[in-house]
Protein backbone atom coordinates (compact mmCIF):
# COMPACT_ATOMS: atom_id res chain seq x y z
CA UNK A 1 0.00 0.00 0.00
CA UNK A 2 1.45 3.08 -0.69
CA UNK A 3 1.22 6.18 2.10
CA UNK A 4 1.38 9.71 1.41
CA UNK A 5 2.90 11.29 4.74
CA UNK A 6 2.50 15.42 5.17
CA UNK A 7 4.76 17.37 7.65
CA UNK A 8 3.04 20.56 8.68
CA UNK A 9 -0.57 19.28 7.90
CA UNK A 10 -1.70 22.25 10.48
CA UNK A 11 -0.50 24.88 8.23
CA UNK A 12 -1.86 23.08 4.68
CA UNK A 13 -5.65 22.78 7.07
CA UNK A 14 -5.13 25.86 8.27
CA UNK A 15 -5.01 27.25 4.46
CA UNK A 16 -7.94 25.25 3.49
CA UNK A 17 -10.01 26.62 6.45
CA UNK A 18 -9.07 30.19 5.78
CA UNK A 19 -10.37 29.33 2.15
CA UNK A 20 -13.74 27.95 2.77
CA UNK A 21 -14.33 30.97 5.59
CA UNK A 22 -13.95 33.62 2.65
CA UNK A 23 -15.18 31.92 -0.40
CA UNK A 24 -18.24 32.36 1.79
CA UNK A 25 -18.87 35.75 -0.41
CA UNK A 26 -18.59 35.14 -3.52
CA UNK A 27 -20.09 38.14 -4.91
CA UNK A 28 -16.75 40.06 -5.91
CA UNK A 29 -15.84 36.83 -7.97
CA UNK A 30 -18.94 36.87 -9.81
CA UNK A 31 -19.09 40.85 -10.21
CA UNK A 32 -15.77 40.13 -11.91
CA UNK A 33 -17.05 36.89 -14.01
CA UNK A 34 -20.30 38.72 -15.33
CA UNK A 35 -18.07 41.76 -16.41
CA UNK A 36 -15.55 39.48 -18.14
CA UNK A 37 -18.79 37.80 -20.13
CA UNK A 38 -20.42 41.59 -20.66
CA UNK A 39 -16.55 42.55 -22.50
CA UNK A 40 -16.88 39.29 -24.45
CA UNK A 41 -20.46 39.88 -25.72
CA UNK A 42 -19.61 43.28 -26.77
CA UNK A 43 -16.31 42.28 -28.29
CA UNK A 44 -18.81 39.49 -30.27
CA UNK A 45 -20.49 42.71 -31.71
CA UNK A 46 -17.30 44.94 -32.34
CA UNK A 47 -16.04 41.75 -34.00
CA UNK A 48 -19.01 41.21 -36.53
CA UNK A 49 -19.12 37.61 -34.46
CA UNK A 50 -16.33 35.60 -33.47
CA UNK A 51 -16.64 33.40 -35.60
CA UNK A 52 -18.24 36.05 -37.81
CA UNK A 53 -21.65 36.01 -38.27
CA UNK A 54 -23.22 35.68 -41.86
CA UNK A 55 -23.98 38.50 -44.03
CA UNK A 56 -27.15 40.87 -44.56
CA UNK A 57 -28.85 40.06 -48.46
CA UNK A 58 -30.43 43.68 -48.87
CA UNK A 59 -28.72 46.53 -47.55
CA UNK A 60 -24.97 47.47 -46.55
CA UNK A 61 -23.86 47.09 -43.44
CA UNK A 62 -22.85 45.01 -40.06
CA UNK A 63 -25.34 42.66 -38.93
CA UNK A 64 -26.91 43.60 -35.65
CA UNK A 65 -24.56 46.36 -35.40
CA UNK A 66 -26.59 49.16 -37.74
CA UNK A 67 -28.40 50.58 -34.23
CA UNK A 68 -26.69 49.95 -31.58
CA UNK A 69 -29.51 49.34 -29.54
CA UNK A 70 -28.91 45.12 -29.26
CA UNK A 71 -25.30 45.89 -28.10
CA UNK A 72 -26.12 48.46 -26.19
CA UNK A 73 -29.36 46.14 -24.44
CA UNK A 74 -26.59 43.93 -22.90
CA UNK A 75 -26.55 43.64 -19.05
CA UNK A 76 -25.52 41.59 -16.19
CA UNK A 77 -26.47 40.73 -12.97
CA UNK A 78 -24.80 38.49 -9.81
CA UNK A 79 -25.37 37.55 -6.51
CA UNK A 80 -22.95 35.01 -4.41
CA UNK A 81 -23.77 32.04 -6.71
CA UNK A 82 -23.82 33.30 -10.68
CA UNK A 83 -22.78 35.48 -12.94
CA UNK A 84 -25.38 36.27 -15.89
CA UNK A 85 -25.37 38.72 -18.87
CA UNK A 86 -28.14 39.02 -21.52
CA UNK A 87 -30.54 41.11 -22.86
CA UNK A 88 -34.34 41.77 -22.36
CA UNK A 89 -34.88 42.86 -26.55
CA UNK A 90 -37.82 40.94 -27.56
CA UNK A 91 -35.99 40.22 -31.13
CA UNK A 92 -32.38 38.93 -29.62
CA UNK A 93 -33.95 35.22 -29.43
CA UNK A 94 -34.09 35.21 -32.65
CA UNK A 95 -31.05 36.73 -33.99
CA UNK A 96 -29.09 34.18 -30.96
CA UNK A 97 -30.97 31.02 -32.73
CA UNK A 98 -32.05 32.06 -35.83
CA UNK A 99 -35.09 30.96 -36.99
CA UNK A 100 -38.85 31.51 -39.52
CA UNK A 101 -40.28 34.79 -39.18
CA UNK A 102 -44.41 34.36 -40.25
CA UNK A 103 -46.82 37.12 -40.63
CA UNK A 104 -49.48 36.68 -36.63
CA UNK A 105 -51.98 38.50 -38.94
CA UNK A 106 -52.76 37.70 -42.76
CA UNK A 107 -50.63 36.10 -45.61
CA UNK A 108 -48.24 38.25 -46.10
CA UNK A 109 -44.97 40.00 -44.51
CA UNK A 110 -44.94 43.95 -45.92
CA UNK A 111 -42.00 45.39 -45.20
CA UNK A 112 -39.70 48.34 -47.24
CA UNK A 113 -36.64 47.67 -48.05
CA UNK A 114 -34.17 50.71 -49.21
CA UNK A 115 -37.42 52.70 -51.36
CA UNK A 116 -39.29 49.09 -52.09
CA UNK A 117 -41.90 47.15 -50.38
CA UNK A 118 -41.29 44.04 -49.99
CA UNK A 119 -43.99 40.85 -49.52
CA UNK A 120 -42.98 37.72 -48.80
CA UNK A 121 -44.89 34.54 -46.38
CA UNK A 122 -41.97 34.28 -44.61
CA UNK A 123 -37.93 35.90 -43.60
CA UNK A 124 -35.62 33.32 -43.15
CA UNK A 125 -33.45 34.86 -39.82
CA UNK A 126 -29.90 32.95 -39.42
CA UNK A 127 -28.70 32.53 -36.73
CA UNK A 128 -25.74 35.18 -35.36
CA UNK A 129 -25.31 33.95 -31.74
CA UNK A 130 -23.95 36.77 -29.67
CA UNK A 131 -23.97 35.57 -26.46
CA UNK A 132 -21.22 33.17 -26.52
CA UNK A 133 -17.65 33.05 -25.50
CA UNK A 134 -14.23 32.23 -26.99
CA UNK A 135 -12.09 29.83 -25.46
CA UNK A 136 -9.83 33.10 -24.86
CA UNK A 137 -12.66 34.73 -22.78
CA UNK A 138 -13.12 31.28 -20.77
CA UNK A 139 -9.55 32.16 -20.28
CA UNK A 140 -9.84 35.43 -18.79
CA UNK A 141 -13.01 34.10 -16.72
CA UNK A 142 -10.21 31.67 -15.37
CA UNK A 143 -7.92 34.22 -14.36
CA UNK A 144 -10.86 36.27 -12.97
CA UNK A 145 -11.22 33.15 -10.28
CA UNK A 146 -7.34 32.86 -9.88
CA UNK A 147 -7.49 36.17 -8.79
CA UNK A 148 -9.98 35.92 -6.32
CA UNK A 149 -8.65 32.98 -4.18
CA UNK A 150 -5.20 34.49 -4.54
CA UNK A 151 -6.68 37.94 -2.91
CA UNK A 152 -8.49 35.58 -0.35
CA UNK A 153 -5.56 33.85 0.25
CA UNK A 154 -3.64 36.71 1.41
Amino acid sequence: MLEIKINNADKIIATLEQLRDKAIHRGPLMRDIAGTMQTAVVNNFEAGGRPAWLGVKHRKGTPLNDTGNLKNSIQQSYDDDSAVVGTNEPYARIHQFGGVIKPKKGKYLVFRIGDKWVMTDKVVIPARPFLMLTSQDEEDIYDDVQSYFQNILK
